[in-house]
């Protein structure tokens, strides 16, 4: 059991967390058809862009309701509105994804009212979805706003259908903040080798990759579209990846009484095992031999190159289900976390293998990570890292420096080997510099 400790200081001088909004929107960007509205100054919009192509880059679909000084004072009720009404002349969203920020959340708008008194207003927009999340800057993080707009798409817009045959093979994917775009398309490829139908929510793997599409829009051209999100709610089973998707998870049962299971990560030998294992007993299938191949290729690298790994000093700064899976995977190969630094509280740090987690910012890790054999954060830790003259690994957001997080795979036996030559060949340069 980890113990928790969280950093006294009463500033950030060098943030770790993101704003809630990134992850929400990032979250809606897996939603065909979307148009995520910001409800909030052009700069907290100008912010949050930002943040999304500096790590994917590739242009984000992103509006806002522009509120100004005057606005602020008198009420943003007539911008959200304005702002919907062009948006659908304009762009012919399919969805509307509305986050708050932190100076509407300050002010005290009542979004959900003023959603609801646009409808009645405007009685044409009741074929549209508006699904509405709360996401102040000044509380949560990344992750706390990812799930939030997951929880909300689950809540609002999945329907029962009474054609039940048409669903039997079809589960629900629920894919936390810690998955690249390459790792929602690795499982569903693992997924649909079993004869189930993956309905992913959100499904970043077709939007946000790095693909070129065939005409521009100002929208999202691919991702789960609004008629699966309706059809969720005849699915078979939930398959949440990431602890925070157990909110969403447990929604769906609530709603639908449809059956979950968490994964809190699918990089590792057992992890995995346990994935397909599931898989298997879902679908009755047996595990394809294309995957009992791959295990036996990671079972090889495992012990062919343990000796790179053992006893080596990590420390870590992620959000807190990125940090689960990649303590779990580091432990499995005889790693030691030699400091943790994270974004939240979050229940699942307490149940961590180490002996602490520290809830701060850069600046704690780079006073934590001292005598570290490596380094695991986003681009940010590259100064601390040149600093302490120790090699980086990076993970998370943003990374702005490599050219390949949208396709990178951590997932699933192959995903792990990758992850393992990676984090191994840093190891063996040291080595190789130690020895010269």
């Amino acid at each position: 059991m980890a113990i928790i400790s969280v950093t006294s200081t009463s500033v950030a001088v060098n943030p770790l967390k993101q704003s809630q909004t990134v992850g929400a929107v990032l979250a809606f960007l897996g939603l065909k058809g979307i148009m995520p509205l910001l409800h909030g100054s052009q700069g907290c919009t100008a912010l949050t862009k930002a943040v999304l192509v500096q790590h994917f880059r590739q242009a984000i679909p992103l509006s806002s309701t522009a509120m100004t000084e005057v606005a602020t004072i008198l009420g943003g009720e007539e911008r959200v509105e304005q702002a919907i009404l062009t948006l659908v002349q304009r762009s012919k969203p399919e969805i509307i994804g509305l986050c708050s920020t932190g100076l509407v959340e300050t002010r005290g708008d009542d979004m959900g009212r003023f959603v609801k008194e646009i409808r009645h207003r405007h009685p044409e927009l009741d074929y549209l979805p508006i699904v509405l999340v709360s996401t102040p800057d000044f509380k949560g993080t990344l992750q706390d706003g990812f799930a939030g707009a997951v929880e909300s798409i689950v809540r609002k817009i999945p329907q029962k259908s009474s054609k039940q045959d048409a669903y039997r093979t079809q589960i629900t994917i629920l894919a936390s903040s810690a998955f690249t775009p390459g790792d929602v398309q690795e499982i569903k490829e693992i997924v649909t080798s079993f004869g189930l139908v993956p309905i992913v929510v959100p499904d970043l793997s077709g939007v946000l990759d790095g693909s070129i599409e065939d005409s521009s829009s100002a929208i999202t051209a691919n991702g789960t579209n609004a008629a699966q999100l309706r059809s969720i709610g005849s699915s078979v089973f939930t398959l949440a990846l990431g602890d925070s998707m157990r909110g969403a998870a447990q929604i769906l049962e609530q709603r639908f009484n449809i059956p979950y299971e968490i994964f809190g990560e699918l990089t590792g030998l057992a992890a995995v095992d346990k994935f397909l294992q599931a898989l298997a007993d879902i679908s009755g299938v047996s595990v394809p031999e294309k995957y009992r191949r791959q295990r036996r290729q990671l079972q090889h690298v495992m012990l062919e190159n343990h000796f790179y790994f053992g006893c080596k000093r990590v420390s870590l700064a992620l959000e807190p289900d990125l940090l689960w899976s990649t303590v779990a995977f580091l432990r499995s190969l005889g790693v030691e976390i030699h400091s943790a630094v994270t974004t939240t509280r979050f229940p699942l740090l307490e149940k961590l293998p180490i002996p602490s987690v520290t809830i701060g910012d850069l600046e704690d890790f780079e006073q934590l990570a001292v005598g570290s054999d490596l380094l695991i954060t986003n681009s940010h830790g590259v100064a601390i890292a040149q600093r302490l003259k120790i090699p980086l690994y990076r993970q998370g957001i943003p990374i702005f420096d490599r050219l390949d997080h949208g396709q990178f795979t951590k997932v699933g036996y192959r995903g792990t080997m990758q992850l393992l030559f990676d984090i191994g060949n840093l190891f063996l340069e040291q080595e190789t510099k130690v020895k010269h």
